[in-house]
């Protein structure tokens, strides 16, 4: 993240320099570095499609390529292992992943009977959100964006231009965390219609052998509920790792702010090497626990939902 800060710094230093009277503005600059690509300058333009443009921004590039990264790197394990008698190394950490999901999270709310059949999707949630949010912790595109105002020069027409402005971290863009929330949704839907029936499904939504009076206000409750679980998935994801990030870059631009407003970078300096630095490893830490946690939460949620669905006795 002081990555991120130091091209605003840099570009300042030369706005001073050519007597410009506008300073440094955190706001802006810690917006750009956490929200997606203007959709006016999309990384690739494609057509319209039933009125949505379909132009790839920089968080559905960031998208596509965590799930090559994780594509490649899980063939590769895979393939690598069954070439051996038992699982060594990377083979060992993937295997315990795949074992935790399966037994701590998709056997105590499913059940034994479906666990062979949703464990795949809960694994696929865990580890491809764990991906994005652990990516978005590396600043990639920040150390490039310093790269190309120093040394490359980039048009910022270009596609390198494009692609170092705007967040890596695709699962703190809430069009993101609704996509995965709308498969769990229908993944709801499913498993309650495999098990019951659809009608039956429908039908389970509600408790049976109430007075039918409680229906008139129960049943709207309950479909309203049916919408809640998957928002409540959007929101709780997108914004914790949204707000970590918004922390770390606030605490480091102290640095920038102190400085033009002491008029010396005796000051920025000091509160950088006192309070900035110090905050900003202490709040690092705590995201890469919220990298963790956010993606396990995810998952145990959707399964509980999915296994509610499927035990509606319980």
């Amino acid at each position: 993240m002081i990555w991120a800060l130091l091209q605003p710094l840099a570009q300042h230093g030369e706005v001073a320099a050519q007597g410009a009277a506008e300073g440094f503005n955190a706001g802006e600059t810690i917006l750009e570095h956490v929200s997606n690509s203007p959709i006016e300058q999309p990384l690739i333009h494609l057509p319209t499609i039933l009125g949505i443009d379909m132009s790839v921004t920089k968080h559905v590039f960031m998208l596509w390529l965590v799930a090559v990264l994780v594509f490649v790197i899980v063939t590769w394990i895979v393939r690598k292992h069954l070439k051996q008698s038992t699982p060594t190394g990377a083979a060992n950490g993937l295997e315990f992943i795949v074992e935790f999901v399966r037994d701590s999270i998709a056997l105590p709310n499913v059940g034994k009977k479906w666990i062979n059949t949703w464990t795949p999707l809960f694994l696929t949630f865990a580890i491809f959100i764990f991906s994005c949010n652990l990516i978005g912790m590396i600043p990639i595109f920040d150390f490039l964006s310093v790269l190309n105002h120093y040394l490359i020069h980039a048009d910022h027409t270009s596609f390198f231009g494009k692609v170092i402005h705007g967040g890596t971290t695709a699962t703190a863009n809430y069009n993101v965390t609704a996509g995965l929330a709308v498969v769990t949704f229908f993944a709801i839907i499913v498993a309650g219609s495999k098990a019951h029936g659809v009608i039956h499904h429908f039908k389970n939504i509600v408790p049976h052998g109430l007075p039918k009076p409680i229906y008139i206000l129960l049943i709207p409750i309950e479909v309203m509920g049916m919408f809640v679980k998957p928002f409540a998935l959007t929101m709780r994801l997108a914004a914790n790792m949204t707000g970590g990030h918004i922390a770390i870059l606030a605490v480091t631009s102290l640095v920038f702010l102190l400085t033009e407003m002491f008029k010396t970078a005796v000051a920025g300096m000091a509160v950088g090497f006192l309070v900035s630095v110090p905050l900003t490893v202490f709040i690092s830490g705590l995201e890469l626990i919220v990298v963790c946690v956010q993606a396990y939460v995810f998952t145990l949620l959707s399964a509980v939902f999915i296994g509610m669905a499927i035990h509606v006795h319980h």
